[in-house]
């Protein structure tokens, strides 16, 4: 009898050192994509009850596929 592969997917927000590995980025890129402001909580990450961070998957995939131009616009509507 042939069993099918068990699929298993990341959970929708991951904590910083597996979302690096996920998507390419080092643990300081992605800690100062934070800092600097340039992702925002709430979209491209969150803080957890235990204070951690978290960081949305589905909030970097929109991030990369907005491009530079999103995050311009974006970032200059906030620091109004």
């Amino acid at each position: 009898m042939i069993h099918a592969p068990i699929l298993i997917g990341p959970a929708p927000y991951v904590v910083i050192p597996l979302a690096a590995q996920i998507t390419g980025l080092s643990e300081k890129a992605i800690r100062r994509k934070i800092e600097e402001g340039v992702w925002l909580e709430g979209l491209e990450y969150i803080r957890g009850p235990d204070s951690h961070i978290y960081i949305s998957l589905k909030g970097y995939t929109a991030w990369v596929e907005a491009g530079s131009t999103f995050a311009k616009n974006r970032f200059a509507s906030h620091s109004r």
